[in-house]
C-alpha cells in the first residue's frame, strides 16, 4: 500500500514535468525518497542515488541544449523573461490555457518590438518553443530514468 502511495506522488510528477505547472522532478525525487526512508535499505538508497544522478544530469543537460538552440537563433535572455513573465501572468488569467499562450505571444511581442520584422520575430519564437520542448523532453527522461529504477526496484525486492 506504502508503493502506491509512492507511485501516486511519482505519477503527478512526472505530469508536473509535462505541464510545467508543478515541480515535477522534485515530486519524483520526493516519491523516491519517502520510499527509501521507509525501507531503509541499500536497494532503497542505491535507487535514490541513481534517482538523483538522472535528475542533475537532466536539469543540466536541458540547459545546455536548450540554450544552444536560442543561440543559434540568436535569442536574447530578455526576450525569455517577458515570455515567462507574460506566461505567469497569463497562468492567473486564463486558467490551464493561459501559461502557453501568453508565453508565447510575450515572446513574440518582445521579439517583434526589438527586431521589427514579423517574419523573423515568428522565427525566433518557434525556437523559443522548440527550446521549452527540448527542455520538457530531457527533464521528462530524467524522470522517467528515476521512475524506472525505482521499479525495478520495487519489482526485484
Amino acid at each position: 500500500m506504502f508503493e502506491l502511495l509512492c507511485a501516486a506522488i511519482m505519477l503527478v510528477g512526472l505530469l508536473g514535468v509535462v505541464v510545467q505547472v508543478l515541480p515535477g522532478t522534485l515530486l519524483v525525487l520526493g516519491g523516491i525518497l519517502l520510499w527509501t526512508t521507509e525501507t531503509q535499505s541499500g536497494t532503497g538508497w542505491a535507487v535514490l542515488g541513481i534517482a538523483v544522478l538522472a535528475a542533475v544530469a537532466a536539469g543540466v543537460g536541458k540547459y545546455l541544449l536548450a540554450g544552444r538552440g536560442l543561440k543559434k537563433a540568436q535569442v536574447p535572455n530578455r526576450t525569455l523573461v517577458v515570455g515567462g513573465i507574460a506566461g505567469v501572468i497569463g497562468f492567473f488569467v486564463i486558467p490551464v490555457i493561459g501559461l502557453p499562450l501568453l508565453f508565447v505571444l510575450g515572446v513574440y511581442a518582445a521579439e517583434q518590438l526589438r527586431l521589427r520584422d514579423r517574419r523573423r520575430a515568428w522565427a525566433a519564437t518557434k525556437a523559443a518553443l522548440k527550446a521549452t520542448g527540448i527542455t520538457i523532453l530531457v527533464e521528462l527522461a530524467g524522470a522517467m530514468v528515476a521512475v524506472g529504477a525505482w521499479a525495478v526496484a520495487i519489482t526485484l525486492t
